[in-house]
């Protein structure tokens, strides 16, 4: 079996005029789930569907080493972090993430949101009209680096906020947006390599446990703590992720106000409890709805798989987007349909918006356990805490833009607490 080839010289313009769909695009038109293309002049194999994923997470054949992009490095990622380790070096790093990731912390950092969610709602009744993503940002901004002991004053909030925005937005963004995200990361590596120095110096005293202080004395299986440079980035792993997850709670609000059945489904007696529905509705949000288009991975050596080759030294892209709206893999799946996880438990590669294998041995991000909670608290916030009015606006999301979010960036108003604000 030969392998398709896209036609086109070179996809980059493609890929940024269509964004998310690109993949899934050709994969359909070309009746396969492996094709060759170029990407910024570099030949590229795209991958997708939940056998792929279980392809692209064999550590046998793939590395993450020097697999992402300059540009995705210098804004989103940083240099050194986890994302761009293998073998025991990832398993060590990738073990320090995970033990930051219990039950209990996830529960504090809900409880801390719960607060902001409350005293922001206050303050939006008094307002009018706000628009959702500009406002539940610094609320998350403040609330994981609390969480993380990472000091930040309140007239710092609103520049911290925007550098990490900045990071998230300009991975796949070209001019000024790019290069507003390469000084983001310069200046907040900065900030957090100073806090390390001063962890180790016993100037600064986050509390025991927290990532920064995780973190920052932190040692290899060899021995060796972390540069400080690279500390900040991996410090950086767990606020900028968080901030991420502003996307995500927009999406929540969306799709409860354009399926407001399912709105009325979290409060029916089904067998289930209510938790549980709310994980259901947490989980299609995550699968509908675009956040990461593509993972990417280089070949180690030359292998074939289902009579494609995959050469040695190639880079490859897994189509996140794509298998999470493959119909091989979901039946009906461009309907946003809850209850589709009532009996299924998607496993491992069919449901992979932060990527697809275990957390603990894969390249899993360590981040979605907190995202999922992160996401509960908002539903139960949104749907019992709060109500508030959506006027007429531009809600569409355009693929080509990474990352996707309604036009309007979500506007509500009217907003009344159900309840006393929490003192």
């Amino acid at each position: 079996m030969s392998t398709p080839r896209e036609r086109s010289l070179d996809a980059t313009i493609a890929l940024r005029r269509e964004g998310y769909p690109f993949i899934l695009r050709r994969r359909k038109r070309l009746g396969s789930d492996v094709f060759e293309t170029r990407i910024l002049l570099q030949p590229t194999m795209c991958v997708g569907g939940e056998e792929a994923a279980k392809l692209f997470y064999r550590t046998e054949y793939f590395r993450r080493d020097g697999a992402s992009p300059s540009r995705v490095e210098k804004t989103l990622f940083g240099e050194g972090g986890v994302q761009g380790l293998d073998g025991e070096r990832h398993l060590a790093r990738k073990a320090m993430f995970m033990s930051l990731m219990g039950e209990e912390r996830l529960a504090d950092l809900n409880r801390r949101l719960r607060r902001e969610w409350e005293f922001r709602a206050e303050a939006w009744a008094l307002r009018g009209q706000v628009v959702l993503l500009d406002e539940v940002r610094p609320a998350l901004c403040r609330a994981i680096c609390a969480w993380s002991g990472v000091p930040l004053p309140e007239s710092d909030l609103v520049r911290r906020t925007e550098d990490l925005s900045a990071l998230i937005e300009a991975a796949g963004a070209v001019g000024p947006r790019h290069w507003k995200g390469r000084l983001a990361r310069r200046r907040s590596e900065r900030w957090i390599a100073d806090l390390v120095r001063s962890v180790r110096s016993g100037t600064l005293a986050p509390p025991e446990g927290s990532p920064l202080e995780v973190i920052a004395r932190y040692r290899s299986p060899k021995g060796e703590e972390l540069d400080a440079d690279i500390a900040a980035v991996e410090v950086l792993n767990i606020l900028r992720p968080t901030v991420a997850v502003a996307y995500y709670l927009v999406y929540v609000a969306l799709a409860l106000h354009e399926h407001p059945e399912e709105r009325v489904r979290l409060d029916e007696e089904d067998g289930r409890t209510r938790d549980e529905r709310i994980v259901h509705f947490v989980q299609e949000v995550r699968r509908f709805y675009p956040f990461f288009p593509f993972a990417a991975a280089i070949v180690r050596k030359d292998f074939e798989w289902e009579g494609h080759r995959f050469p040695e030294n190639r880079r490859v892209l897994l189509d996140l987007y794509g298998t999470n709206r493959d119909p091989s893999v979901w039946e009906d799946p461009d309907r946003f349909h809850p209850p589709r996880f009532r009996d299924r438990d998607p496993g491992l590669y069919a449901l992979i918006p932060q990527g697809g294998g275990d957390h603990d041995s894969n390249h899993r991000c360590a981040g979605e356990f907190m995202t999922v909670e992160i996401m509960k608290g908002w539903v139960e916030f949104l749907s019992s805490g709060v109500d508030y009015d959506v006027f007429p606006q531009d809600l569409e999301i355009d693929p080509a833009v990474m990352p996707g979010r309604p036009a309007s960036g979500f506007v509500i108003e009217n907003v009344r607490l159900r309840r006393e604000v929490s003192r």
